[in-house]
């Protein structure tokens, strides 16, 4: 089921204690704020724990549903292409290296929960609240005020996103975020994460690029993609959403058993005893 909305921009609050909507996807994207209560968000093919404070992104791209534990009270900020095109005049220029369409699209905060600290976190909250409170009163979709606010969102986004890439990223360095949301990106397709491909598309010497992302990241690039991709994959067979075989054609593996014994070889046991020692 594919939900549509013709409104560039929407916000429907409501707090339910059995979700409304069945596994579906959109023609427009949403970012979703929990303001109570608790449960587990399904996106794609993983389970992520969600509770009062957490934000998700839902692009085009995804399937979701909600599995709600503990009442709970939803913020859905929806809009389409058209809002931020109509808008345009409005946006400060460099306000972030990516495009809020890229943003929402953006595989890794699919897989990663947003952790929002301190004042971030109280921020989050005022805005989304500010965003509610004036949809009350007003038509959203066309105000500049509320525009402005959209946009802080995208602010208080990347700079949680930057906190769990688990490496040191500079902000004077673009091409370091670059080279870590290429890799995230691009996990699923071996050929696209060699180092002879991926130093080439940073125009890094390939002799070179191995120590360059060491003295950069404090990890070795390999060990930082065995790291990354195994944590990506546990997260499947915890899930219980996907087979082994789906999960082995995902990330680029020959078959079931090219995987089974890639996994066995990183952490000791077989997926099969690591899925019941990790329920979720």
């Amino acid at each position: 089921m594919k939900r549509k909305q013709f409104e560039p921009l929407e916000i429907d609050t409501f707090e339910t204690s059995v979700f409304p909507f069945p596994k579906h996807s959109h023609t427009y994207y949403e970012m979703i704020y929990i303001f109570k209560g608790c449960g587990n968000h399904h996106i794609n093919k993983i389970i992520v724990p969600y509770k009062a404070g957490d934000l998700y992104l839902i692009s085009p791209d995804d399937e979701h549903f909600f599995d709600i534990k503990k009442s709970t009270k939803f913020c859905f900020i929806k809009f389409n292409d058209s809002y931020f095109e109509n808008n345009k005049h409005l946006s400060p220029d460099r306000l972030t290296t990516a495009s809020p369409a890229e943003i929402m699209r953006n595989s890794l905060l699919k897989e990663e929960k947003l952790i929002f600290d301190e004042p971030c976190k109280t921020i989050l909250r005022k805005t989304v609240e500010n965003i509610t409170e004036y949809n009350d009163f007003h038509k959203v979709s066309d105000s500049p005020i509320i525009f402005f606010q959209v946009l802080s969102l995208f602010g208080l986004i990347r700079e949680a996103a930057a906190k769990f890439l688990h490496v040191k990223v500079d902000h004077q360095t673009p091409k370091k975020d670059d080279l870590i949301s290429y890799i995230h990106q691009n996990i699923y397709s071996p050929e696209l994460i060699r180092i002879s491909v991926i130093s080439r598309h940073f125009n890094i010497s390939e002799t070179y690029f191995g120590a360059y992302f060491k003295r950069n990241f404090d990890v070795s690039y390999r060990k930082y993609i065995t790291d990354y991709k195994l944590k990506l994959i546990e997260r499947r067979i915890q899930s219980g959403q996907v087979t082994m075989k789906q999960i082995a054609y995902e990330f680029g593996f020959t078959d079931e058993s090219h995987l089974t014994n890639y996994f066995k070889k990183q952490t000791n046991t077989n997926p099969s005893d690591f899925k019941f020692q990790h329920r979720i």
